[in-house]
């Protein structure tokens, strides 16, 4: 299944950068979007929520 996160703070390659490092420290299978301000995630729920934990730890914000 896949989850479109929305992250409100994205707008640079530094921040989409920020934001592959802190997922990289998990499971998950992802992309981001910088163009679209979005995280792709691939999974089940309990991914989607690792995905959120991590992204809001590394100082952003979900829509």
């Amino acid at each position: 299944m896949k989850t479109i996160i929305f992250v409100r703070d994205m707008k640079t390659e530094d921040q989409a950068d920020r934001i592959r490092v802190a997922l990289e420290d998990t499971r998950v299978e992802y992309k981001v979007a910088l163009e679209s301000g979005a995280v792709v995630i691939e999974g089940s729920n309990d991914l989607v929520y690792a995905a959120k934990t991590a992204i809001r730890e590394a100082g952003f914000t979900i829509q």
